[in-house]
């Protein structure tokens, strides 16, 4: 159930029920209609109460919400475009200057690959097993 800002909520933990304290009024005393009318105000929990309009028109707000939340994203997105490059293109600038660059991923396949020789000598091995053991916790 909904809980109006400002009230206090505890946690029973005898029970296990959350709890939860209406502020009081300026009297001192706690009118429950008024409280009542005051926490139902703009949200009605009876879901039986809302007309096909109220619907459409909380559908039609999410839509708009959604729309602009992918604006957003796809702003983010060619900003992140212009900062960054592809792994692609700067490998192949790398290679230009006599570069050469090599993912995670390549790397661990040719420790594996190494690994599995039988031209490989064991210490060959184990140094492609501690190599691969600092790749892996990478990763």
């Amino acid at each position: 159930q909904a809980v109006p800002a400002g009230s206090h909520v505890r946690l029973n933990l005898q029970t296990g029920d959350r709890e939860a304290k209406l502020p009081d009024s300026e009297n001192g005393k706690v009118d429950m209609r008024e409280e009542r009318r005051k926490r139902l105000g703009r949200v009605d929990v009876d879901s039986n109460s809302f007309t096909s309009q109220e619907l459409k028109k909380a559908l039609a707000k999410m839509k708009e919400s959604e729309k602009a939340e992918r604006k957003v994203r796809r702003a983010h997105e060619e900003e992140v475009r212009k900062k960054f490059r592809p792994i692609e293109q700067l490998k192949e600038e790398f290679e230009k200057l006599n570069v050469k660059m090599e993912t995670d991923y390549e790397i661990m396949v040719k420790l594996i690959g190494k690994f599995n020789s039988s031209a490989s000598t064991l210490d060959e091995k184990v140094a492609a097993l501690y190599d691969l053991e600092y790749y892996v916790h990478q990763v």
